[in-house]
């Protein structure tokens, strides 16, 4: 097998399942009935920094949710795609949209409803705490658990394989002030 940076090299864009990865996978509700979700500020931040370094970042969910989309606006996040199943279905609409090739694509997942898709692009990647199916499919399994970093990881070493990651800690203070 290939070494994986000759793979994260080649990311022209980042999909990502939600609940589970960008997520711990817990779903809060308050006493009003209202869902709360907690994200983890380095996942966002790297996602943020990927979109200034030239990669789309988009957000593929089986939930519609107001919480994610404004999460995705603080992030920067190029498009959410929300209540959508089978999730491999998007996969064309993707490549098209964003002018990209499946080998282009890496997909972090965490769980069955992700087998689909990942089977689909050619990055697939589970997050440490993903289900035993879906860390088979993945070409990368992260060191760090959904809603853990584990997006973050892998901003890193796309932005590392590109010989980018130098420049954008080189550069962090002058493109975040913009």
């Amino acid at each position: 097998m290939k070494h994986i940076n000759s793979y994260f090299r080649r990311v022209k864009l980042l999909a990502l399942d939600v609940d589970g990865v960008l997520t711990d996978g817990s779903i809060i509700y308050d006493d009003k009935g209202r869902e709360l979700k907690s994200f983890n500020v380095y996942d966002g931040l790297g996602i943020f920094i990927l979109s200034r370094m030239g990669i789309n970042t988009v957000l593929i969910s089986a939930k519609k949710s107001s919480i994610l989309e404004r999460r995705a606006k603080d992030m920067r996040v190029k498009e959410v795609i929300g209540g959508i199943l089978p999730k491999r279905k998007v996969i064309n609409y993707l490549m098209e949209k964003y002018k990209v090739k499946k080998e282009e694509v890496c997909f972090i997942g965490d769980d069955l409803i992700d087998l689909g898709i990942m089977r689909e692009v050619g990055i697939p990647v589970a997050v440490k705490n993903a289900s035993l199916p879906v860390k088979r499919e993945a070409l990368y399994v992260t060191q760090n658990k959904g809603g853990e970093g584990a997006v973050r990881e892998v901003v890193e070493l796309i932005l590392k394989a590109k010989n980018l990651w130098k420049k954008t800690v080189k550069e962090i203070d002058s493109f975040l002030s913009k």
